[in-house]
């Protein structure tokens, strides 16, 4: 049921507003945030979901002059110039600026619940036939993806082309400088350690990029018959321990600019360069995104020489919990499996392989951005909850 308002009153001399609800709660709306959420044809374009109201028109000071209650269901701000604006009951309650109000409108919106994982992995597998043809498996997919960083898709045809599939699925994918798909095999003159047959050890991809992928797909078209296999961890547990066991460790892996660099010729010829932390961290000091590329990670280190062998310690040590046994998961991918991972935060690694005049064993790899991950799983969400 929708919620009801039991009173409306304007408080602090008419710079915010009280709202009283039949189930006993209370919000306050600051007026200069109702005001510059005018919901009415002249201030908002529902179409685009867009404010029109300029914000030089916007008076920051800004107070009632009238309001009331219609139907305990909307309300309407009379304001000082005699321009009116209504609201919704629901749409006020939603955006309550409670503590706990807030939590949840950020909880629904961006799905922050994490489940970490280490050698105990129970690798979350969905058949991509299903994903592909199934809202709901798609849902569920995406969703997992968000939580636990790591979904294999089993069952894909064992040709290139299929990740093009997938981008079409959630929107589209990331071009790059290694082209809209990419081929993982042993390849002469190498432009990547990727394209040799030796260990890949623990990374990220793309930390040269200013905003680097958030997913990545790794579809399985043909698998060496010794070595090779795959290995992830999840970087947000291990940054976790890392905090507790070492925290000025963390403080210096989640301060220092580090330089990364890769140029070359592939799609088109490149020359990138960026500084990343290996850890990024949020307002509240939650590791978000880890940048992590040892083979990318440039001779060029611009910090103080007596913060060089600190920094390097720091780095061991992370480096250390990575490769432990009880954080990594190490699996075997066969032909026709799709693995789906979160590059923010799962690193991933191979074993080596044998080195041989045929290749022996391919990959076709892609790229997706979060944001359109995260649109795509919000509005599968909307589609499957509202049919069932």
């Amino acid at each position: 049921m929708s919620p009801g308002i039991q009173k409306v009153e304007a408080l602090d001399e008419g710079r915010f507003v009280c709202v009283e609800w039949e189930d006993g709660g209370e919000s306050r709306y600051p007026c200069v945030w109702l005001r510059d959420n005018c919901q009415c044809p002249l201030c908002f374009l529902p179409s685009a979901g867009a404010r029109r109201l300029l914000f030089e028109d916007l008076d920051v000071n800004i107070v009632v002059k009238e309001i009331a209650l219609t139907d305990r269901k909307k309300i309407s701000i009379t304001w000082p110039d005699e321009h009116t604006s209504k609201y919704e009951a629901e749409w006020l309650k939603k955006r309550c600026f409670s503590e706990e109000a807030r939590a949840v409108m950020q909880a629904d919106l961006f799905l922050p619940e994490r489940q970490y994982w280490g050698s105990d992995l129970q690798l979350p597998k969905i058949p991509f036939e299903e994903i592909m043809y199934s809202d709901e498996s798609a849902y569920k997919w995406l969703y997992t993806l968000k939580k636990v960083g790591i979904v294999l898709l089993t069952g894909a045809a064992t040709r290139q082309g299929e990740l093009i599939k997938v981008g079409h699925r959630i929107g589209f994918l990331r071009l790059t400088f290694y082209g809209p798909t990419w081929q993982v095999q042993d390849k002469a003159d190498a432009n990547n350690v990727a394209y040799t047959t030796g260990k890949l050890c623990f990374h990220t991809d793309y930390p040269v990029l200013q905003h680097p992928p958030g997913v990545q797909f790794l579809h399985c078209i043909k698998q060496t018959a010794a070595g090779g296999e795959s290995e992830v961890v999840d970087g947000f547990h291990v940054s976790n321990k890392l905090k507790e066991q070492n925290p000025e460790a963390y403080q210096i892996l989640s301060s220092t600019a580090v330089d990364y660099a890769d140029v070359g010729v592939d799609y088109c010829d490149f020359a990138v360069h960026c500084k990343q932390r290996i850890i990024d961290m949020d307002s509240k000091g939650q590791a978000v995104r880890i940048n992590y590329n040892n083979a990318t990670r440039d001779t060029v280190f611009d910090i103080p020489a007596e913060k060089v062998r600190p920094f390097y310690a720091a780095l061991k040590e992370f480096n250390d919990l990575l490769n432990s046994a009880e954080h990594k998961f190490t699996y075997k991918l066969k032909p026709g499996d799709i693995v789906t991972f979160d590059n923010w935060r799962v690193l991933h690694g191979r074993q080596s392989y044998p080195s041989c005049s045929e290749v022996t064993r391919h990959l076709e790899g892609a790229y997706a951005d979060w944001d359109v991950v995260m649109s795509r799983l919000r509005l599968l969400r909307e589609r499957v909850l509202n049919s069932n």
